[in-house]
């Protein structure tokens, strides 16, 4: 350690790194340890955690939440260093990779981790002043994230160029297989169109849906039993990641798949199962999922629409907004409330609402239903709608599971699936951006010599690469859990909450790196900062995310 020959005089850290990052490791759990526990004591009413106490303490919350996803980073970055240097794998490249995530983690941990651009979690919000760190930590904080390390790393990243990530991913041959197929897909086939595509404001292609379903895209997790490939969760990440890499709209065309996939098979009866789930693996039928409602954004429970039954059947009436792809699709996964007198998620019941679809010009056919399009910044290619139902008629053999009152309960059992696959879909997204703004770098000179050439602009790509890797195997850590039947909703939620800020940060500096071209539509960055934008939004949005990882620590 460090293999292959490479050169270990570039760092003091680097022939001894697995031990000092083995030491410094707890030193961060116990401080976790510690601050959960101070936070605790200042949400505790009566023997319980109070909501309007952890509401009231919110900020102490969130920052526990950020401390508690850099301890499960570090984690996660220990173990895959281990694993690589096991098989004979761990490179310079790899080593740097580690040592600039300890150091400047590390950093923030002691000194304050950014929630957001204005926004810093400190200990003293969680009641503890930063202890002198260890010897192991003192090393790494000194000297983990240098200039001279980022500038070594990016040399090697130079030298490597045009693998599929910088830095080995520790993945098995058989997903990394998995992950040249849909790399290739995604350059052949998807990015010398992207930037069309969103400045035109076009739905993605029919051929492209046809090519992925070919491919088995929409089939990859569902079991071989309902027509699909039966595969893992962690398949399913290294696919979204590479197809967002390529177009983020590509990338989550089956995220709405696997929602209603997930769905019926954790909800559905038997004969929902046999019918729908077969057709979905195929690509035959396009879901998507009407859940949200103008004035409740993240606060589901007090969802509005209603469906009240009618013979056999349901009859919906209500309005949905940001529903993603509506106009194509074939089905929709409709929350309403069905059960008079409730006001919470207890009244919600979940519908296989078929529709015919529509056309850009004409997106909703079916009598009692209407809409429009929300024209957005970025996510382009599958659209947003309002969609509106007046008296919309649904077949009662379409009620999810056949029993009312389950429907935010089959929607829970979505979510942890759901985040893990956009925390995937934001690592394909900061990928993207450190590719694009790399290529700019070294291309364009200034001052007789690339951008690249400069510490400042090496240095922004250096820091995207750690970044990226951290917040990749965060992502597979919690499909690995998934995959295991382990309960990984906090696992998931870290992922997407440190992903979603990992692409932001990386599309922004790629776009700095361009300077004012970056600013031109014509420059792919300006695309990739419109469509990473989203990603601290849906799916949870970053304050929703950060406020349910605190509540499930405390648990």
């Amino acid at each position: 350690m460090p293999h292959d020959g490479q050169s270990v005089t570039q760092s003091p850290l680097l022939a001894d790194l697995l031990r000092l990052t083995a030491e410094a490791l707890p030193e961060v759990e116990s401080t976790f340890i510690a601050a959960r526990e101070n936070l605790r004591g200042m949400v505790t009413v009566a023997g319980k955690v109070s909501s309007a106490a952890l509401e009231e303490h919110q900020y102490a919350a969130h920052a526990l939440a950020w401390l508690a996803t850099y301890t499960e980073s570090l984690r996660q970055m220990q173990a895959w260093a281990l694993r690589l240097d096991a098989d004979g794998k761990f490179s310079e490249m790899e080593a740097l990779l580690l040592q600039i995530a300890y150091g400047e983690y590390l950093q923030q941990i002691h000194g304050g981790i950014p929630m957001s651009q204005g926004e810093v979690a400190r200990l003293q919000d969680l009641g503890l002043t930063p202890a002198k760190p260890g010897a192991a930590a003192a090393a790494l904080m000194a000297q983990g994230n240098t200039v001279a390390a980022r500038t070594r790393l990016v040399e090697l990243m130079r030298d490597n160029h045009g693998r599929a990530t910088f830095g080995a991913s520790g993945l098995d041959e058989e997903l990394e297989m998995i992950r040249d197929q849909f790399r290739r897909f995604a350059d052949d086939k998807v990015i010398p169109h992207a930037q069309g595509w969103h400045l035109r404001d076009e739905l993605i292609p029919m051929e492209i849906i046809d090519s992925l379903a070919e491919m088995g895209v929409f089939g990859l997790t569902i079991p071989e039993e309902f027509g699909g490939f039966g595969l893992s969760k962690a398949s399913m990440v290294v696919v979204s990641e590479e197809l967002s890499r390529g177009y983020i709209g590509v990338g989550s065309l089956g995220t709405r798949s696997e929602i209603a996939a997930e769905l019926i098979l954790c909800g559905g009866t038997a004969e929902q199962k046999a019918k729908w789930l077969p057709k979905l693996a195929s690509g035959e039928i396009l879901p998507t999922a009407v859940f949200t409602e103008p004035n409740t954004g993240s606060d589901l429970g007090a969802l509005r629409t209603k469906g009240r039954k009618e013979g056999d059947d349901w009859v919906i009436n209500g309005n949905k907004t940001w529903i993603t792809h509506a106009a194509r699709t074939h089905v929709m996964t409709v929350l309403a409330r069905t059960i008079d007198g409730t006001t919470d998620y207890r009244g919600l019941s979940m519908f296989l609402a078929e529709k015919t679809p529509g056309t850009d010009e004409t997106p909703f056919v079916d009598a009692g239903l209407s809409g429009g399009e929300i024209e957005v910044l970025g996510y382009r290619g599958m659209k947003e709608y309002t969609v509106n139902f007046d008296d919309f008629k649904v077949k009662g053999e379409n009620l999810l599971g056949g029993v009312e009152g389950q429907g935010f309960k089959q929607l829970m059992q979505t979510f942890e699936s759901a985040r893990i696959q956009t925390a995937a879909r934001a690592v394909g997204v900061a990928q993207s951006a450190l590719e694009t703004g790399m290529k700019y770098a070294e291309d364009r000179k200034q001052f007789g010599k690339s951008l690249i050439e400069f510490p400042r602009v090496s240095g922004k790509l250096a820091m995207m690469a750690v970044e990226i890797m951290v917040a990749r195997q965060l992502t597979y850590f919690s499909a690995w859990q998934k995959d295991h039947d382990k309960r990984c909703d906090l696992e998931a939620g870290m992922a997407k909450l440190l992903g979603a800020r990992v692409a932001w940060a990386s599309a922004d500096n790629a776009l700095q790196i361009h300077g004012g071209n970056g600013f031109a539509l014509e420059y792919t960055i300006s695309r990739i900062l419109c469509d990473a934008r989203i990603l601290n939004i849906f799916e949870g949005a970053a304050e929703i995310q950060a406020q349910v990882i605190a509540r499930r620590l405390l648990d």
